[in-house]
């Protein structure tokens, strides 16, 4: 399945497609998606033609061609690398820890991070989050509210709650809280370019941050979510 913005990028280029014969240009597409960059565009239509939607002709310009369209529009998570683990409903949060025996377990909830422009975790000790067991594995977790729809396109919304597996590394392309400069803490995927470290967002609208690797501390790792209605 496609995200939004997949969805609206192939739809676009089928159209033109079918009214000209020729592909539209990056100008085009960014203007026709109200996208910020080319960049944007470049990593939808490199995930259109991973996932099979699209073909690149090689050694000709403005070259793409539409193999198949989706069956639904329906967005879905991005990437292939985190598909979130979404419990729905209404969560207590705060009370106390549960029983022995019982099926949630009280994570501390420190507050909220930006998942668009990083912001500093608000780290209040005294709220917590009751959440299901099984949504944990070994280690230490925690919670953090979602601010901003960067990560929109991974399943990530604003509002949702993130579970974090505490760490200070993480594999190439994990989601992860990342501490930049000491003291702006956001959420994104990780990935490392040669000497470099890049904070890349699941949206296109957004650019990907990069840093030297000593301005970027991990706070942990993203293993689950929550969402209420």
């Amino acid at each position: 399945m496609l995200t939004r913005k997949q969805h609206e990028l192939l739809t676009f280029i089928h159209k033109r497609l079918e009214e000209t014969g020729i592909s539209p240009s990056f100008d085009e597409m960014k203007e026709a998606l109200s996208l910020k960059s080319k960049s944007g565009i470049h990593r939808l239509i490199t995930a259109l033609v991973e996932r099979g939607f699209l073909e690149r002709r090689e050694n000709r310009a403005r070259a793409l061609k539409v193999v198949r369209l989706p069956e639904s529009a329906v967005p879905k998570p991005a990437g292939g690398m985190f598909a979130p683990n979404v419990i729905q409903g209404r969560f207590p949060s705060g009370g106390p820890s549960p029983a022995p025996g019982a099926d949630t377990v009280s994570l501390p909830l420190y507050g909220k991070i930006a998942a668009g422009t990083p912001i500093e975790a608000l780290r209040d000790h005294s709220n917590s989050l009751n959440v299901p067991a099984d949504m944990l594995g070994g280690g230490e977790h925690y919670a953090l509210t979602i601010e901003g729809d960067s990560m929109i396109e991974a399943g990530i919304q604003d509002g949702d709650t993130v579970i974090i597996r505490r760490c200070d590394g993480a594999d190439n392309g994990a989601i992860v809280v990342a501490l930049i400069d000491e003291h702006e803490a956001t959420l994104k995927r990780l990935r490392r370019r040669g000497n470099s470290v890049a904070l890349e967002p699941a949206n296109a609208a957004y650019e990907t941050r990069i840093f030297n690797p000593d301005r970027v501390r991990i706070q942990g790792r993203l293993v689950g979510l929550l969402r209420r209605y």
